[in-house]
């Protein structure tokens, strides 16, 4: 792929290089798509906040939207071009050509690798040489702008499929299925392990980054086998959920 002749420097860039994935996604009718439009609607918002003077330092934020978007993109055009990713993304695009899987699944797998692996790993490099503790109020507001990510992924698939949120509510496990991976809980995360790999050495950097991405691959079990009635609900939306690969990229991309 030549998407990557060009390095991606800009929070621009990086909305540009998600529609190129987006557009792949559906003339291939690949589900890793999902991901990339709903990551594409996040983008544009962090772009319109920076832009507002919304975050104390701007500039920064747009560094770290950056750094944090190529950790996806990167993923990405590796996975198709076969050469190895970390084990949290690999379990997502393995996933990804599965049938199974409904689109609310295909979303929580790419929000676990990206938030729960890369958004740590972001926020300390683009910290490096500099206080962590700096850029602590700003993750926080970069954070309440990715929470909005459980609230859409509701939304967007009650475009998909309507009666999914109401079955899910009514079997009591919405919460429990969507809290798990909610950014609320993923910000502490994110930033603990931030603050680990910012206080580790480089000889034991490949270690820590090693033992993180092997239990952020671990958690995809909870996304695939959430449970008897959760999963038989799943098994069910699966079985109805009406549209092609490219209808539901094209939905999740322009719903608000």
């Amino acid at each position: 792929m030549n998407m990557r002749e060009k390095p991606i420097n800009t929070i621009y860039g990086v909305i540009e290089t998600l529609e190129y994935i987006i557009q792949y996604s559906e003339k291939n009718n690949d589900p890793s798509g999902y991901f990339a439009a709903l990551y594409q609607r996040v983008t544009i918002k962090v772009k319109e906040e920076i832009e507002n003077n919304y975050f104390d330092d701007g500039p920064r934020m747009e560094q770290l939207d950056v750094l944090f978007a190529n950790r996806y993109i990167d993923a990405w055009v590796a996975h198709k071009a076969g050469t190895p990713i970390s084990a949290s993304w690999s379990k997502a695009f393995e996933l990804a050509a599965d049938y199974w899987p409904i689109v609310l699944q295909h979303l929580l797998l790419g929000m676990n690798a990206h938030i729960n692996f890369d958004l740590g790993i972001s926020a300390a490099e683009v910290s490096r040489g500099k206080k962590l503790d700096e850029l602590h109020p700003d993750f926080n507001r970069i954070n309440e702008i990715l929470s909005s990510l459980v609230h859409e992924v509701q939304d967007n698939l009650s475009v998909v499929w309507p009666a999914l949120k109401y079955i899910l509510k009514w079997t009591g496990k919405i919460d429990d299925y969507l809290v798990d991976f909610s950014m609320k809980l993923a910000r502490d995360g994110a930033w603990k392990f931030a603050t680990e790999v910012s206080g580790t050495s480089d000889e034991e950097l490949e270690a820590c980054l090693s033992r993180r991405d092997q239990r952020v691959a671990k958690k995809v079990s909870v996304i695939i086998q959430p449970g008897m009635i959760a999963a038989a609900v799943l098994t069910l939306v699966r079985l109805t959920e009406r549209g092609t690969v490219p209808e539901k990229i094209r939905k999740l991309k322009r719903a608000r």
